[in-house]
């Protein structure tokens, strides 16, 4: 018995070795593996492969296809770019605008009945997480396990006032839901940078995602505490406020770590957390930061970039080399596993960063609620601090205005399109001495969106902003002592990103025309033997899969 035992154990390990071999040699795609490095832009992939500073993302693109002119559909805060790859379609499809926007049709959370005025700030970060209870300090790296019920809006739904979850926000599947629904035995994965906030991606049924990582970025790293710093710094800041000597990306580093180790783990066949055994994802993939924050470091403490030339600054540069160390650590995984032949690789950005010229940067402050607020029925909620009549404005280095009265969107547009000038600072106090202008006179653009109601859908319909200021690029609506970059809007530095698909059957290629990031989410279905068609967007906006891949059998083997 103890000889038949250990004569099939070994059939079987020999077995399982054949298998792991014959994956090997196996090219056609099982798993999909996505990586966002946040703020990656198209230049800053050209520059480290010409500069030889990124050497592991240059193997990649021996065996890939690189695309020099890949942007983001219109919109380039970290939700729509997230919902472009993920889904094939920009806002109108999503209804993903940004993670900050304004719903009319919604109630608030504490509204458990839906009798209150409709309309209602939503979010889509930190705050969704049950740490944020009452504003509550995020102490927990899964920010506190739950959703914060008081940020979670409602809607009315017959006779039931019911809670509007993420996954329920989000207006299309996505490909983590294709993939369950149509691939029988399929298991899908993702780690972002919101705990609660990214349930999005679950798609509307709420479980596209099955080993779906709940890490929050801005939640305290335990790391930070201490007698000098009792309340401690999150995943983006520096411990003791100087970025010169205690660079912020460098914490942020110890957040994209556990989404390394993720990565890894599921490689491995293991869960996210690596404490229990799972198979290895057909969808999986995650974002990293510590570009992202190297970039909005004050560029006078190393932060951003030297020139217009996207010439790296000493934060940039080492932010680089960290990302490019991960993607080795994950390139030499897959290889050591038996599955870089069935693995096709995908790394982009959910955004850019803008100004990459340090020399064009303006911050101004929110400019715009200050114009608007001559609209008839002001006033200023104390909570939100937003303008009663305005409904709501989000702003970054573009600004989006929800108004409480539709009626007055015309006296709107021409109050903000008669103030477009830049307001006059001093040069050596830095401090505005005339004007209080929205800085889109040069570049810039105010957008009436009820007049394009094909491009971002038709405010009427409660989500869709009434307004949007486009500022002439390198202005930034915000006064922050801690970073000279931002992303949000159409600013070309926002949109412009790195798009690079590897897989060992490919050979190197080089694509100059324009592509779109939403291009992505059908490239994947497709890769994986399913029609894109299948995406909700992608029926809706025509998404065509990116060009260069399927030729001639490339990927279709």
């Amino acid at each position: 018995m103890n000889n038949r035992l250990t004569l099939a154990a070994a059939a079987a390990l020999l077995g399982c070795a054949g298998l792991a071999h014959a994956e090997d040699a196996d090219a056609k795609v099982r798993h999909v593996l996505l990586i966002s490095v946040d703020g990656m832009h198209a230049q800053d992939l050209a520059r480290c492969m010409r500069d030889r500073t990124c050497p592991h993302i240059a193997e990649l693109a021996e065996h890939g296809v690189t695309y020099t002119e890949a942007t983001t559909p219109g919109l380039s805060d970290s939700v729509p770019g997230l919902a472009a790859l993920v889904t094939g379609g920009g806002p109108i499809s999503t209804g993903l605008f940004y993670d900050d926007i304004y719903d009319r049709t919604l109630y608030p959370g504490w509204d458990t009945t839906c009798s209150s005025q409709p309309g209602v700030e939503v979010f889509l970060q930190e705050q969704v997480g049950i740490d944020n209870l009452n504003g509550g300090p995020l102490l927990h790296l899964d920010g506190g396990g739950d959703f914060n019920p008081q940020q979670i809006p409602r809607r009315k739904l017959g006779a039931d006032c019911v809670p509007v979850y993420p996954h329920d926000f989000i207006k299309t599947n996505t490909i983590f839901e294709v993939v369950k629904k149509n691939l029988p035995g399929s298991h899908t994965a993702w780690s972002d940078k919101h705990a609660w906030g990214t349930d999005w991606v679950n798609g509307p049924s709420g479980k596209g995602v099955d080993d779906l990582a709940r890490t929050e970025i801005n939640s305290i790293d335990p790391a930070s505490v201490s007698a000098g710093n009792p309340g401690g710094s999150d995943y983006t800041q520096s411990f003791s406020g100087n970025t010169a000597t205690d660079p912020a990306y460098l914490h942020t580093e110890v957040f994209d770590n556990i989404h390394l180790r993720n990565v890894l783990n599921q490689i491995h066949g293991k869960d996210s957390t690596g404490a229990k055994a799972a198979p290895v994802p057909t969808i999986f993939g995650t974002n990293f930061q510590t570009l992202s924050v190297a970039q909005k470091a004050l560029n006078s403490e190393g932060g951003g970039y030297v020139d217009a030339a996207f010439t790296p600054n000493q934060h940039v540069r080492a932010a680089v080399a960290y990302i490019d160390d991960a993607i080795g650590q994950i390139a030499s995984a897959l290889k050591a596993q038996h599955l870089r032949n069935r693995t096709l690789f995908v790394l982009t950005a959910k955004h850019g960063q803008s100004p990459a010229d340090y020399s064009r940067l303006k911050k101004i402050g929110d400019r715009v609620s200050p114009t608007l607020g001559a609209l008839v029925g002001g006033g200023t909620d104390p909570v939100t601090g937003n303008n009663a009549a305005l409904g709501s404005v989000t702003t970054d280095d573009v600004a989006f205005i929800w108004l409480a009265d539709q009626s007055q969107r015309d006296l709107a547009v021409h109050l903000l399109q008669s103030n477009t000038t830049c307001p006059l600072v001093d040069p050596v106090s830095k401090l505005r001495v005339s004007g209080d202008g929205i800085c889109a006179d040069n570049g810039g653009a105010v957008i009436d969106l009820s007049k394009q109601p094909h491009k971002f859908g038709n405010p009427a319909d409660g989500r869709t902003p009434d307004i949007m200021v486009q500022p002439n690029p390198g202005v930034i609506f915000t006064k922050s002592k801690s970073k000279d970059m931002e992303h949000g809007g159409f600013a070309p530095d926002d949109g412009h990103v790195a798009l690079l698909v590897s897989h060992p059957g490919l050979e190197h290629k080089v694509v100059r025309e324009a592509v779109g990031t939403k291009q992505v989410a059908p490239t994947i279905v497709k890769a994986l033997g399913l029609k894109p068609t299948l995406l909700d967007a992608v029926r809706k906006e025509g998404t065509a899969v990116l060009p260069g891949l399927f030729e001639g059998g490339r990927l279709d083997d």
